[in-house]
């Protein structure tokens, strides 16, 4: 099949500007199933040599990204890298919305590996470079946002109280069956929403996520817990919400939920990093009802076991810096934690992203302590810090505070005088 490949996807790429909403299914259903089942290498490239419709192949080429991996993406490879790195660019400055909106997900997957830089150098011309900076660094801070959605046609659809509109025939589709490329046997487990509307159900999970009626709040969380294991296509905006609404059931159950779908999806979140730490730490890690403290908690401590942390040390590092009370301190003792951890892997990524955190605590440090939270204060926090980078940097970090403030040159001093020696 991989020698038919180009020609196969160019045909069903034709058909899925079809208005007819079975054809484009079956088409999608057809694609799926070739992302399935073939050479992943050869099923990217057939993809992306078509732009008849750069929607369709956008969302198979995430897809396809995810299966193969940012470092094999990124490799040098020839006929890989010179050809998707360009691609993925294109699509994500398309005309498109929905196309655009794939593209700069494709963009934010890559950009979170360590030779991402190198290779848009190498790959990119130089004139193209910083409007593509500025947009992977919005993406990073700000997340991909809500996927955009054309305006759906009423025709086909059927109501569903609670949960906004979903298309009839796509609930009367049979699930597609996962191959096992190891053993070429199929699985029994659906693959959720491959062949249904992927639209529709995006569509129908956040008009459940977003109902009037906490309970169905809740059954759609319950939902995104079903089917994020195999439906990477999550609405994290929607589901931000929930976390940040002011019932506090609906709050807690979301809290206790992300705890599963981190467990679930792993590093296939590290796209929304930026989004999810955040939406947990900024109310909850003060909150006063405990239960939805600890859910907090269990929450950052579920990204720590799961997820690159390379990728929590940034996000957490500006969160320590701007919250406050026991927040505050959480967040510093698990950049402590994180600096002890990665320092003898990443030494350079450790001190870009942590010694800014502990130059502004000790530019902004009071010596009485007061602010406390369930750890201790935020200077016991700042000294647990500090000692977690002198312990791998030696008379380093005396060497590093010199070019910053008299008053923070001062403070590390003070911290240094107490700590053993390296």
């Amino acid at each position: 099949m991989d020698q038919e490949l180009e020609g196969t996807a160019k045909a069903l790429l034709q058909k899925a500007g079809e208005s007819n909403a079975f054809i484009r299914q079956d088409v999608d259903a057809a694609l799926d199933s070739m992302v399935q089942h073939c050479t992943p290498t050869r099923s990217l490239n057939a993809l992306h040599l078509n732009s008849v419709v750069r929607k369709c192949a956008g969302h198979h080429m995430v897809n396809l990204m995810e299966n193969i991996g940012a470092a094999r993406l990124l490799s040098g490879g020839k006929d890989l890298t010179d050809r998707i790195l360009p691609a993925v660019i294109k699509l994500s400055q398309d005309s498109s919305q929905e196309a655009r909106y794939q593209g700069r997900r494709m963009l934010l997957f890559l950009s979170s590996h360590p030779d991402f830089d190198k290779m848009l150098e190498k790959y990119i011309p130089a004139k193209d470079l910083v409007p593509i900076r500025d947009t992977v660094f919005t993406l990073k801070t700000k997340g991909l946002g809500e996927m955009p959605q054309d305006t759906p046609s009423a025709r086909g659809r059927r109501s569903l109280p609670g949960s906004g509109t979903v298309r009839a025939s796509s609930l009367s589709r049979e699930p597609l069956k996962v191959v096992n490329r190891e053993s070429g046997q199929y699985s029994g487990r659906p693959q959720a929403h491959s062949i249904a509307d992927k639209t529709e159900y995006i569509k129908q999970l956040t008009a459940l996520l977003g109902s009037k009626d906490f309970r169905e709040r809740i059954k759609g969380i319950n939902q995104l817990v079903v089917d994020c294991e195999h439906n990477p296509n999550i609405v994290f905006d929607a589901f931000k919400a929930r976390l940040q609404e002011s019932n506090s059931k609906v709050n807690l159950f979301a809290l206790e939920s992300l705890q599963k779908i981190i467990t679930a999806m792993k590093d296939n979140l590290a796209q929304v990093v930026y989004i999810l730490v955040p939406a947990i730490v900024d109310n909850h890690l003060n909150s006063k009802n405990s239960a939805i403290y600890t859910a907090a908690i269990g929450a950052i401590h579920a990204l720590i076991q799961n997820i690159d942390k390379t990728l929590l040390l940034q996000p957490f590092c500006t969160k320590a810096q701007f919250l406050s009370g026991k927040a505050k301190v959480d967040l510093i003792e698990k950049v402590a934690d994180l600096v002890t951890e990665l320092y003898p892997r990443k030494p350079q990524v450790v001190e870009q992203k942590a010694l800014p955190l502990l130059w502004h605590l000790l530019g902004t440090s009071s010596h009485s302590g007061t602010v406390h939270g369930r750890g201790g204060s935020v200077r016991g926090a700042t000294a647990n810090l500090c000692q977690a980078l002198y312990t791998h940097m030696g008379p380093g970090l005396a060497e590093c505070a010199a070019s910053q403030h008299a008053n923070v040159h001062k403070g590390l001093n003070e911290f240094l005088r107490t700590l053993p020696s390296p």
